[in-house]
């Protein structure tokens, strides 16, 4: 049988199809990565913010992965909303013996700033998820909850990528400065290296999804092999071209442009 790179997403739905498991699918889509999903989470939202939430049933995630894993192998996998610590238990016992880059997108609050996990979550997150990490993708407000420190400077973002690795256990750390003024610089650590990643500022308003898309595309780009660095390099050039490209539809934060590199290449 022929190599095919497959990539998973962990997360909950985005029934405008900006962000979650939506805007995931249409990542691996477009990066050639076939693309599987296990739903968390049922959310109705939009480009102005979240109107419900209904989780799934443990039993049923647990399922739903289980029937992924024993059927059709993956290269890289991602993580997005995992709302409680039930979930989150349930989804570390089925991913924790599985030998392939995991990339987790710490969702925390959505651009709209409604709060999309449990406060005791948030630190069952950083003592039994992170250590399971290959990457995780913090922006800024993120960053800040995991390290419990202000982040206020390109030089705390830094420092919080290295805490979030030396002190918590994650594989690597991608701090996004996508909150910051200026250039959009992101900081990846390693373990032993600090990559400096920049893009213009795109003058939008149409961010919804993009943490979704970056980090699924950091897990379509290593599953089709790249090392962690040129992964992040290559998701950084595509989640900046969707941003370039977005989408002047809905009443809020329109979406980012998923066939973008289409357009860049026209």
């Amino acid at each position: 049988m022929n190599y095919i790179p497959a990539s998973l997403t962990i997360a909950g739905t985005d029934p405008s199809g900006g962000a979650g498991i939506q805007a995931d699918l249409k990542t691996f889509q477009e990066l050639q990565s076939y693309a599987m999903s296990v739903i968390t989470s049922v959310v109705a939202q939009n480009t102005t913010g979240v109107q419900d939430v209904q989780h799934m049933p443990t039993s049923m995630i647990k399922q739903q992965l289980e029937s992924v894993i024993s059927d059709i192998p993956f290269q890289a996998f991602k993580t997005g909303m995992l709302a409680n610590i039930d979930i989150m238990q349930a989804v570390a016992e089925k991913i924790s013996p599985l030998d392939i880059p995991y990339i987790m997108d710490p969702v925390m609050v959505a651009a709209s700033g409604d709060r999309l996990i449990a406060e005791d979550a948030q630190i069952y997150l950083r003592e039994n998820l992170l250590p399971l990490t290959t990457v995780t993708t913090p922006n800024i407000p993120e960053a800040e909850v995991i390290t419990d420190r202000t982040i206020d400077t390109l030089e705390d973002m830094q420092q919080a990528a290295k805490q979030i690795v030396h002190e918590y256990g994650a594989g690597a750390a991608l701090v996004k400065g996508g909150h910051m003024q200026g250039e959009a610089v992101d900081f990846l650590y390693d373990g032993n290296t600090t990559h400096t990643l920049s893009a213009e500022r795109i003058n939008t308003n149409n961010t919804h999804g993009t943490g979704c898309t970056y980090s699924a595309a950091i897990a379509a780009y290593m599953s089709h092999g790249y090392p962690l660095p040129e992964a992040v390099q290559k998701a950084k050039e595509y989640v900046t071209a969707a941003i370039r490209h977005s989408f002047p539809i809905g009443n809020g934060s329109g979406p980012t442009n998923h066939w973008a590199l289409r357009k860049e290449l026209v």
